[in-house]
């Protein structure tokens, strides 16, 4: 039995090759859901989107989200109706008020959907609003990601980190901003001040996230601030990997994150951006995969291979590696 954390794009990666190694009905993914927003009214899930459209056979992988040939007319038209009525555009929060109303899951994360800042395509949507009327019905998320990830023929089992509002928050000179509306609203350009979990403290693993932990666990190459950190705050789930065998995956090569706003994370949570500075993101790790071109110095089991994943062939090489550290260690 393995368990993957997992964000929006690396771990994904790594897991189209996971078959090579592990056993799909052994392997348990649990998702990031501190990126989560409400945008005009429905529930957005995007890590776990992207692990549902990627196990059902969908997922447009030349950006690594949405639904691949989808169409976008209902999002043209919210900016087509946003310009007729000289509405401002987004990414615009609900009033604070409503920040804390409706669903509680939402809360600190509610934006509007006037000319909505994120492009949703029309079958995306589609599961947002499958979403959004289940959670209104009384289903907790893992319920329904559960419901949905049988929906779309999933071979391994898909768990939210929480079904407690948990968001991430960037703090910048301008303001603070969601996540989302800091990565696709402003394109990561703000500078980072701090990065703040709200709700965090206060909220639980979601059931089967302490047994999943049980396992051997792989934290793939996804951001370490807002892919897993978000995970890493949750009372219980660092105390969790301390327990058990943990491989970190390099999301590094050196000190060149491979995507995304990871290093600049990095340095305002006064970390290290780079390979080596991972022992102190994780210092529960048990075991590293890194690049082959990476000079490190760890206190642990290291394997070394081209950690690059542009395809299947190269996901299931990382994977294979990942399967030689876990022996190393037990």
């Amino acid at each position: 039995m393995v368990t993957f954390l997992s964000g929006g794009t690396g771990t994904p990666k790594l897991l189209d090759g996971a078959a090579a190694a592990f056993s799909p009905d052994e392997t348990t993914v649990i998702a990031n859901t501190g990126d989560d927003i409400e945008l005009g009214g429905l529930f957005v899930c995007p890590d776990v989107d992207t692990l549902l459209f990627q196990g059902g056979g969908i997922l447009d992988r030349d950006r690594w989200w949405g639904i691949r040939g989808d169409t976008t007319r209902t999002h043209s038209a919210l900016h087509d109706i946003a310009n007729a009525m000289d509405l401002p555009e987004g990414p615009n929060y609900l009033p604070d008020e409503y920040q804390t109303k409706g669903r509680d899951i939402a809360r600190w994360r509610r934006f509007s959907g006037v000319a909505e800042f994120m492009e949703i395509g029309d079958r995306d949507r589609a599961v947002h609003v499958t979403r959004t009327s289940l959670l209104d019905s009384g289903h907790s998320l893992t319920e329904v990601t559960a419901m949905l990830a049988e929906g779309f023929g999933l071979g391994i089992d898909i768990l939210p980190m929480t079904n407690d509002p948990v968001a991430s928050l960037i703090h910048t000179p301008d303001g603070m901003m969601h996540f989302q509306e800091f990565w696709v609203g402003h394109g990561g350009e703000p500078d980072v001040d701090n990065v703040e979990f709200r709700g965090s403290s206060k909220a639980d693993p979601a059931p089967g996230v302490l047994d999943a932990l049980e396992e051997t666990v792989v934290i793939g190459p996804s951001n370490p601030v807002t892919s897993i950190g978000p995970m890493l705050s949750i009372p219980g789930f660092g105390e969790a990997l301390r327990d058990t065998t943990v491989v970190v995956v390099s999301p590094f090569l050196g000190d060149e994150a491979f995507s995304g706003p990871a290093s600049k994370l990095m340095e305002a949570v006064g970390g290290e951006p780079s390979t080596n500075g991972l022992s102190v993101a994780y210092p529960f790790a048990d075991a590293y995969v890194v690049d082959e071109s990476d000079d490190v110095d760890f206190d642990a089991p290291v394997e070394q291979t081209d950690i690059r994943i542009d395809d299947r062939q190269d996901a299931a090489r990382v994977c294979e590696a990942v399967a030689r550290a876990i022996d190393a260690v037990e």
